[in-house]
């Protein structure tokens, strides 16, 4: 019995020492199996990006060469005094360049929370480079956590008084870079650079393009109206790093339904819009259609170079910025079953800064009181309520305001006392 123990532990000493001697090498080798597919992906994967961040790298650092080069020895002008735009080669580069993910990075960097002792300090430099004004902020400054909630910072109460006297107001704190009346569908972005209208905001939603007829197709302003005798008017703002960057209702209107249009994320910066014709309609934006007491309003938040996303009070399914849109979608449409919206109200906030375009529909005498590249707060009234009890002012106001629609140098006029 002792020598069967015996001979039982000497086998399994044995299958021990084996397994001992044998394990170790098939071990080696599946290690060294995964470890060289491991290496090999990283090689891969190295090489991918070796390629892929120096190119773009390098075509972003090109293009912005470009425009320093131009913006410093300038463009040639022609007889109108209008710049040359630029051509179809340097407007392919342009859109080529990868600023929708740039644009995610840096609202993704603009999203890092600071430390609360430094955030008095560096929101101050903020303030103090783009020129925001502190004093109106309704919170204290370490409140905000990052950047980008500095940015679409609330005011305090009054700040921004809405203007009762007045049916329509500005939206948004801002530039303003072109407004007037809208005659046909080359509409313009700035003085002499104009963008297509019927691109921007699309088709009605009650007539397709195949059921459309000729006539409106060539008057697609005019299909817009709901009054023929009023007229199609605009007005842009633009929005800078240092602005107010929520923005409000101009009048009390009813939204119909809204159209998110994916795109590029070129700069809208008043330099750049002139020279890129067609800007705006080749740009991420959200346009809300609706009507007011006047008629017809389109309300159109445009995306731009680093601007995170457009958020809109009433509209919770909005998603902008988006890493890819599929390539059939020309819109996204949803209706908001004709919602309510009261003249200053908030509307939305702009996560970095951007552009503000209005389209309403007014009667013809409609005047507006504002002038080019001036600066315009939210509430601020953009018509001027004239008193009939004055007929002689009123007509010298009429007169300074007919003169301003149709100036094209505001150098050569005197500014309005309104």
């Amino acid at each position: 019995m002792n020598n069967i123990w015996r001979l039982g532990f000497l086998v399994r000493g044995c299958q021990h020492y084996l397994s001992l001697r044998t394990a170790p090498k098939f071990t080696t080798k599946l290690v060294r199996r995964c470890t060289s597919s491991a290496n090999s992906r990283h090689v891969k994967d190295g090489r991918r990006w070796r390629l892929i961040v120096p190119t773009g790298v390098g075509l972003s650092l090109l293009a912005v060469t470009q425009w320093n080069y131009l913006h410093k020895h300038g463009y040639p002008i022609d007889v109108d005094g209008r710049p040359e735009l630029l051509n179809d080669v340097m407007v392919t580069c342009y859109c080529c360049l990868p600023l929708r993910t740039t644009s995610r990075i840096w609202g993704w960097l603009m999203s890092i929370d600071l430390p609360v002792s430094l955030r008095p300090t560096l929101y101050g430099l903020y303030a103090n480079m783009f020129h925001a004004n502190l004093d109106e902020v309704e919170l204290d400054l370490s409140v905000f956590p990052n950047l980008v909630e500095f940015f679409v910072r609330a005011l305090k109460d009054g700040m921004r008084p809405v203007a009762q006297n007045a049916e329509m107001i500005s939206p948004a704190d801002g530039k303003v870079l072109y407004f007037g009346p809208v005659n046909s569908c080359r509409v313009e972005q700035v003085k002499g650079v104009t963008y297509d209208l019927r691109q921007f905001l699309g088709d009605l939603p009650d007539s397709s393009s195949a059921q459309m007829t000729k006539d409106v197709k060539d008057n697609y302003v005019t299909s817009l109206l709901k009054n023929p005798d009023n007229r199609l008017y605009q007005l842009i703002i633009y929005l800078a790093p240092g602005d107010y960057h929520r923005f409000h209702s101009p009048s009390d209107w009813n939204i119909k339904f809204r159209r998110h249009f994916p795109g590029k994320l070129l700069s809208v910066n008043p330099k750049v819009l002139r020279y890129m014709p067609n800007l705006f309609s080749l740009n991420e934006r959200v346009v809300y259609v609706g009507e007011w007491a006047g008629g017809f309003m389109a309300y159109a938040a445009v995306g731009a170079t680093n601007v995170g996303s457009i958020k809109i009070y009433c509209d919770g399914e909005l998603a902008t910025n988006m890493m890819q849109w599929p390539e059939t979608v020309h819109w996204k449409e949803a209706s908001l079953g004709c919602t309510r919206v009261a003249k200053g109200d908030l509307f939305g906030e702009f996560r970095l800064g951007s552009t503000i375009v209005l389209l309403f529909e007014a009667p013809r005498d409609f005047q507006f009181c504002l002038q080019l590249d001036q600066t315009i707060k939210v509430g601020q009234a953009l018509s001027a309520c004239f008193d009939k009890r004055n007929s002689e002012r009123d007509g010298r106001q009429i007169e300074q305001h007919l003169v301003m629609n149709v100036a094209h140098n505001w150098k050569d006029i005197c500014k309005p006392k309104v």
